[in-house]
């Protein structure tokens, strides 16, 4: 057991303190990238802020509650977006009055922005709205995310020139001329040495071995005598003791009614950048579920990396994130519990409070080249393979692509010219546009003609021959997906252009999910319309979808249709449209007369001998509406020809209460015919659907058939073989008429 115990707490220490190495010279880059827009003199207090935030947060969310390895660090994308807010809402801003040369009060008002952004986490969290900030379109998340890479680059591009800190792009480009040779080199030698790293050796990190190389490189050649053609180092550090030195100029903010506007302005700066930050950690969060198989608790552990980053920015820490390469880090070092994260943060506040001096003395340039290799890193990958298959033309469906390569460049654009708040709008407002367009372009599945399609009711070759011929007057339309002012739209023009040539309109809405009141008042005014035109509205599968019904209902669609014209399923609703087109083509009567037995397609070709001879072995046998005429199982091996009446095959569901029609047989059919012919039990039940009279050949009249009369059953199995021909031909048709 102490042996066991070792082992773990061995593990956890080993995790937590590879996770620490780590995380420093990373999170040291990430804070100097926080505060590269406020000046030259703000980058010490950077680097220390990131390091706060490393080894404060880990420790918050473990003591709240935290029970997975997860480590806890801040982010590239999180620490350029507090960048640009750096730059655009303190330095830029109209309504903002900041003093740069007051040190205190502009990280204040940076580190307010950090605060509200952990509690708007936090509430995030408490609400339990960590599911729906994973609702931001992908390409406006990769907008986000190549933004931040290219934010990443251009904040380095000086640094790493050697050119005079903060020049802009544009200005450095012109003053190539004065660019230090062997700063960029040693520049490039740090980003080639992180960007190999794991080729070269698997014993150190690639962060730890760039820092040495590029750092080494850098004093080699001041002892060279070369320091006049080097960049300068990060220089002494402040006070690095974590104090609530910030605490007061926060609630400042918020009790000094003159700084209430500026604390708004910030507010709303800040619900944008938790929007990014929670949605960047929801999703590290369900990546590392895959590495470490520890499910993570989602809103529960935004609840407390919000918190963290709050009492972070108490002491002047940056926001932070989840650190993918940490956390991997700490589970392949051994660690399996919350104690590693501990250790983690206790660890980088140690060497914080120990090896302060020395971080002085690296070289700036050092630390740009690992944020270069970092941000090339960070490039939406899903983006840059979007961009090279548009290219070369290997996409199906290249519109819809290159439509979200726009918003990626729309969102990136806004990001980095414009403002962090409008390019999280401006993207989401695109992106939902852009998928309402394509969303109503229409929702009409599949459509077929009742000439093409028929119901599984089995009717008299002379009725079937009247629906192929007049089949076209009813029309089926199966739709999916929402309807809504859009999509209903649509519908409603398409029904209506063509509504001259149907009797009968058919919706499907089996795979209807939802429909708004826009879209209910749509189909009523078309319902109405179709009216007018004495074109019958049909809809089906009603009662699988509740949700559907229920706004049909309130919007009083079902009451204009009446219940007769809302059907439990396609099939009755093809039916009752068949039924009406036969009467209003043939006569009502057609329906309901009794079929003479001379008249029945069963006794085509018969002589008047013969059918007396058939006529002598069947028995007239009525059955009341809902009577079974035989049920599945049954050793029965009658033959029925019905006469007058329909009489449908159910079968029932296994572990089911309730049954499905496979067929329904109208006068002049026959049913039965399979148990007559192969001598096996009844594979379904029939039930009379109304009152219902068959003519019944039992199976000793069919062997006394075949035994004194053999012509007459030769000619009564041509006739089954006949019919069963043409049911098979049927089926085909529809098959192929649904499949393509």
């Amino acid at each position: 057991m102490a042996s066991r115990w070792r082992t773990a707490v061995g593990g956890e220490l080993a995790g937590g303190v590879t996770a620490a190495v780590l995380t420093i010279p990373v999170s040291m880059g990430y804070g100097a990238l926080a505060v590269h827009g406020l000046g030259d003199g703000y980058l010490p207090y950077g680097i220390l802020a990131s390091l706060y935030s490393a080894a404060i947060v880990p420790i918050v969310t473990v003591l709240l509650g935290a029970s997975s390895t997860t480590i806890y660090a801040p982010r590239s994308v999180v620490a350029s977006l507090i960048g640009s807010i750096a730059v655009q809402s303190l330095v830029h801003s109209g309504s903002i009055r900041v003093d740069l040369s007051n040190v205190g009060h502009t990280l204040s008002l940076l580190m307010f922005v950090i605060f509200m952004t952990g509690l708007f986490q936090a509430l995030f969290g408490a609400l339990r709205f960590g599911s729906l900030v994973r609702y931001i379109p992908s390409p406006v998340m990769a907008g986000f995310q190549n933004a931040a890479a290219l934010l990443i680059l251009m904040s380095q591009l000086d640094t790493m020139l050697g050119l005079g800190p903060h020049t802009a792009p544009g200005v450095a480009l012109a003053r190539l001329a004065s660019v230090q040779p062997l700063t960029l080199a040693i520049g490039v030698l740090t980003a080639l040495a992180m960007w190999h790293g794991p080729r070269l050796t698997r014993r150190l990190p690639a962060p730890i071995l760039a820092l040495a190389v590029g750092t080494g490189l850098y004093y080699l050649a001041a002892a060279a005598g070369l320091r006049p053609a080097l960049g300068p180092t990060l220089g002494a550090l402040p006070p690095v003791i974590p104090t609530s030195w910030y605490l007061p100029n926060l609630v400042g903010l918020v009790t000094d009614p003159s700084q209430w506007q500026a604390a708004l302005a910030l507010v709303a700066v800040a619900a944008s950048l938790a929007v990014v930050a929670s949605f960047d950690a929801l999703l590290c969060l369900k990546t590392v579920e895959s590495v470490t198989a520890q499910r993570g608790t989602g809103n529960r552990d935004l609840l407390r990396l919000g918190l963290g980053n709050s009492v972070a920015a108490c002491v002047g820490g940056i926001a932070s994130g989840v650190s993918l390469s940490a956390t991997y880090a700490n589970h392949r070092a051994g660690a399996r519990t919350a104690l590693s994260g501990l250790i983690s943060g206790v660890a980088v506040l140690g060497a914080l409070l120990f090896l302060a001096p020395l971080l002085g003395y690296l070289p700036r340039v050092v630390i740009a080249g690992m944020l270069t290799v970092l941000g090339l890193q960070l490039f939406d990958r899903w983006s840059l393979g979007l961009v090279g298959r548009l290219l070369t033309r290997q996409l199906a469906d290249w519109q819809r692509m290159a439509l979200d390569l726009g918003v990626i460049v729309l969102v990136a654009t806004l990001a980095i010219a414009v403002d962090l708040f409008v390019a999280v709008a401006v993207g989401v407002v695109v992106a939902v546009a852009f998928f309402l367009l394509s969303m109503s372009r229409g929702i009409v599945r599949r459509a077929y003609h009742g000439d093409a399609v028929h119901s599984r009711k089995t009717r008299e070759p002379r009725l079937m021959e009247t629906l192929q011929a007049h089949g076209q007057k009813i029309l089926v339309l199966e739709l999916e997906g929402a309807i809504f002012f859009g999509t209903a739209a649509d519908l409603a023009a398409r029904v209506e252009a063509g509504q001259a040539q149907i009797a009968y309109l058919v919706l499907d809405l089996k795979r209807v999910n939802e429909i708004d009141t826009t879209g209910a008042r749509i189909l009523l005014q078309l319902q109405q319309e179709l009216a007018r035109h004495r074109t019958e509205l049909l809809l089906s599968h009603m009662p699988d979808r509740p949700r559907v019904r229920h706004v049909l209902e309130d919007m009083g669609v079902l009451a204009a249709l009446t219940p007769d014209r809302v059907f439990s399923d396609t099939d009755r609703a093809l039916e009752w449209a068949e039924d009406h087109l036969i009467a209003q083509t043939l006569g009502a009567a057609t329906l309901d007369d009794e079929h003479a037995l001379e008249h029945l397609d069963l006794l085509t070709g018969f002589t008047k001998e013969e059918r007396e001879v058939l006529a002598a072995r069947l028995t007239r046998r009525p059955y009341p509406r809902g009577a079974i005429v035989f049920r599945e199982g049954d050793k029965s091996r009658e033959l029925f020809i019905i006469a007058r009446g329909s009489a449908s095959v159910k079968l029932q569901l296994a572990g089911r209460e309730r049954e499905r029609r496979l067929a329904t047989f109208a006068a002049g059919t026959v049913f039965g015919e399979l148990a007559l012919l192969d001598a096996r039990p009844r594979s379904a039940s029939v039930e009379a659907d109304e009152d219902l009279v068959c003519y019944v050949l039992s199976e000793a009249s069919f062997a006394d058939l075949v035994r004194e009369h053999h012509t007459v059953a030769i000619k009564v199995l041509a006739s089954l073989a006949r019919e069963l021909s043409a049911r098979l031909r049927r089926a085909n048709q529809t098959i192929y008429e649904l499949e393509a």
